[in-house]
């Protein structure tokens, strides 16, 4: 499968480098240095769709529709069908308004993936063992590092609460796609810094009641209520790097 998700990018990227290089000023003479890159993607986002329908969430990534136009370069389906709309090295419309860490334009940086769910049930088994190939292939290839996995309520909290509370995140934790503390990570010290924390590991703190639910939504699947000793047991361990491990097996 990586073969042929291989195969298929190559093909991509040669297609768009050559769309690229194609539109060349009149006005100046061609001259071409090889001192240049394609966008490199830093994150990926992952969302969930809203929606009734594969079909529907395609309609609606491809077209204009009532909310403004909006894309991302993967749709999962429930079934596992992968579908993918905008290439890697180009610049989807997925993430809008927010940050993560210095990121600043996370549409720029990042690779945004659809999970075809309408956020009240939860993933269905074909779906995650899809995404988790996906995944895979995505890291190999950008080298994006496990904590860059993020969730778009991550991003933008209080504005975004995708992919929602039945998202299987430790589990993609355990295949090295996102952070997951350790359950026997003792309480942080006394004068633990839980703003300084939270914005280490990478969250917006502009808006701290909004951060916290949106911490909680990921790590404890709780969208209200101000942070406890257990959201501070769990930063603390996410800023000490003491996380799960990544499981040796190779299959989903």
């Amino acid at each position: 499968m990586r073969k042929v998700l291989f195969a298929a990018f190559a093909a991509l990227l040669l297609s768009a480098c050559a769309h690229q290089q194609a539109p060349r000023n009149p006005l100046a003479t061609w001259v071409p240095s090889s001192n240049h890159d394609v966008r490199r993607p830093l994150l990926v986002v992952l969302h969930y769709t809203e929606q009734d329908s594969v079909q529907r969430s395609l309609d609606t990534l491809r077209t204009a529709n009532s909310g403004g136009r909006v894309s991302a370069h993967y749709l999962v389906g429930q079934d596992g069908t992968r579908y993918q709309l905008v290439s890697e090295i180009h610049r989807a419309w997925h993430a809008g308004a927010g940050s993560w860490g210095p990121v600043r334009d996370v549409n720029s940086a990042s690779i945004g993936i659809e999970l075809d769910n309408n956020g009240r049930e939860p993933f269905a088994e074909p779906l995650v063992q899809s995404l988790l190939v996906l995944l895979e292939d995505l890291q190999t290839r950008w080298r994006i590092p496990a904590e860059n996995f993020i969730a778009h309520s991550d991003l933008a909290p209080g504005r975004k609460i995708d992919p929602g509370v039945h998202f299987p995140w430790k589990r993609l934790a355990q295949h090295g796609y996102g952070v997951w503390p350790r359950d026997d990570t003792p309480p942080p010290p006394p004068g633990f810094d839980v703003i300084q924390a939270l914005r280490t590991v990478g969250y917006p703190v502009d808006d701290l009641d909004a951060t916290a639910r949106a911490f909680r939504l990921r790590f404890r699947a709780l969208a209200d209520g101000p942070l406890d000793a257990e959201d501070h047991r769990i930063l603390y361990a996410l800023v000490q790097g003491w996380t799960i491990p990544v499981q040796t097996t190779t299959s989903p």
